[in-house]
């Protein structure tokens, strides 16, 4: 049996079902379960604009947070009120419409957290 470029089993039989994202039997598969992480006592944001396939409008990002969907949707939700503006709670980053840079600095460094960008 040949493996494939990326190394993944096409077929076994020693094995049974395999997942198809990691090649891993689908008992010990981990893809499914998704990585909660502590909210630490030290968070260091990133702040970028990008415009990049969004019709040339501008969003606010704030990367580099800690990948807890409960704390960035609470998060998101100050933010978007402080700005005035809609936005989303991505996977670790949360996303703000318009150029709120100077706003979001401001707000986070008053939490106590160190703002980058």
């Amino acid at each position: 049996m040949t493996d494939t470029p990326k190394g993944k089993i096409v077929y076994s039989t020693e094995r049974g079902r395999t997942c198809q994202r990691c090649g891993r039997p689908e008992k010990e598969c981990r893809c499914a379960i998704k990585a909660e992480q502590a909210v630490p006592a030290r968070i260091v944001a990133h702040l970028r604009i990008e415009k990049k396939g969004r019709g040339g409008k501008t969003v606010t990002v704030v990367d580099n947070l800690p990948r807890n969907p409960e704390f960035l949707k609470q998060l998101a939700a100050e933010l978007k009120r402080a700005c005035g503006s809609g936005g989303t709670a991505g996977d670790a980053s949360i996303e703000i419409q318009g150029d709120h840079r100077d706003a979001l600095r401001r707000l986070l460094a008053a939490k106590g957290w160190t703002v980058k960008g």
